[in-house]
């Protein structure tokens, strides 16, 4: 059976990242920015994968990673989905413009505000 070469597997992980940054920078609903942190971890994962199985096969170093960084995404998906129900028990949205409740107000006289 034929192996898939290294140039496509890379080539998968850098389209998985860049749709992941797309979704993070074009995006306001929290969930779509959820999805897209996640899409540019998975693009790691598999990065680490092909470069575990290609460089060093005889080593697991870039398996332990990826489950470290499963385990890390886990985490942040729970925080995250807590952090936008909070949201959105507030403030009946969760579009990331509506969540300025830690900005400066601003002030009268064009300031920064502090004195």
């Amino acid at each position: 059976m034929n192996e898939i070469p290294i140039t496509h597997i890379l080539f998968l992980s850098t389209a998985l990242f860049f749709i992941g940054m797309f979704g993070l920078f074009t995006r306001r609903n929290m969930i779509a920015l959820l999805m897209s942190i996640e899409l540019i971890l998975n693009s790691v994962n598999i990065n680490f994968i092909a470069f575990n199985k290609y460089l060093y096969p005889d080593q697991l170093n870039g398996i332990f990673f990826t489950i470290f960084i499963i385990t890390i995404a886990a985490a942040e998906a729970a925080v995250a989905i807590a952090i936008i129900i909070n949201l959105y028990r507030n403030h009946l949205s969760i579009d990331v413009e509506d969540a300025t409740e830690l900005k400066e107000p601003p002030t009268p006289e064009g300031g920064c505000g502090m004195m």
